[in-house]
């Protein structure tokens, strides 16, 4: 029986087109396969916790592979497949699992961040996105709070999708501060849609904007109509930041 194997790794979207392989284009998956097969000298595919859309960074991504025969996992070998997958991607670790153990399935909990900024800045521009002055963070929270009580997430979901379902359970939506200037907004829902959380933040913008009030935002998640949601946001802030499983690996 082949041994099954789960890496933790990271990487900067932004020389990438999104996880997923796709043809005619480099994206982060593909690239990792390359690197396996090269180390294990046969052909290695893997699957992913989600899949990131062009653009997004992951400070944590589980992905699992299998192997014919087990292989033995030791510094060298990270060091080497590190060295094959470029700087833009880190693979921290991998490690044996039960043969059933499953990356994306199995997953209980993925949270995402969206970084941004007040003022300008030569050093944040490229993972966070400048924050217009003045946004009305408690608006925004408020509205936050009614993403944990929703469940239908269609006004925030790509249109014409494979989603064969557009229900997510949200635990956690709300902003919070780093330091002066700087806020993060923190999402976290059993799983999530195409483009969902950039839908999200830019609908909470147009709220901390005052361009739409709480009982607007009530209505837009009501109408379950992606037209009638905010804009979506740009893609180099955002973070796959954790991904939690009912064991440890």
């Amino acid at each position: 029986m082949a041994q099954r194997y789960f890496m933790r790794l990271a990487y900067n979207g932004a020389p990438f087109h999104g996880w997923q392989s796709q043809p005619n284009a480099v994206s982060v998956q593909s690239v990792i396969e390359d690197a396996l097969s090269r180390i294990f000298r046969s052909q290695v595919k893997i699957t992913g916790a989600g899949r990131t859309d062009t653009g997004v960074n992951a400070a944590m991504m589980v992905a699992h592979f299998d192997l014919e025969s087990p292989a033995e996992i030791d510094g060298r070998l990270l060091t080497s497949l590190n060295s094959l997958v470029g700087r833009d991607i880190a693979i921290e670790s991998i490690n044996p699992v039960h043969p059933e153990a499953h990356a994306r399935f199995d997953a209980t909990s993925r949270t995402y961040h969206y970084y941004t900024h007040g003022g300008r800045s030569p050093f944040l521009y490229t993972h966070s996105w400048q924050e217009p002055s003045q946004l009305d963070f408690e608006a925004m929270n408020e509205c936050g709070s009614i993403l944990v009580s929703t469940s239908d997430f269609t006004s925030f979901a790509k249109l014409h999708s494979d989603a064969k379902t557009n229900i997510c359970k949200v635990t956690c939506a709300e902003w919070r501060k780093i330091d002066d200037g700087r806020h993060v907004f923190v999402i976290t829902a059993d799983r999530f849609l195409r483009n969902m959380v950039r839908a999200v933040v830019g609908t909470l913008v147009e709220v901390g904007r005052g361009k739409m009030d709480i009982d607007g935002f009530k209505k837009v998640v009501e109408a379950k109509d992606r037209c009638s949601a905010g804009t979506s946001m740009p893609p180099h802030p955002l973070f796959l930041q954790d991904i939690t499983y009912p064991y440890p690996f």
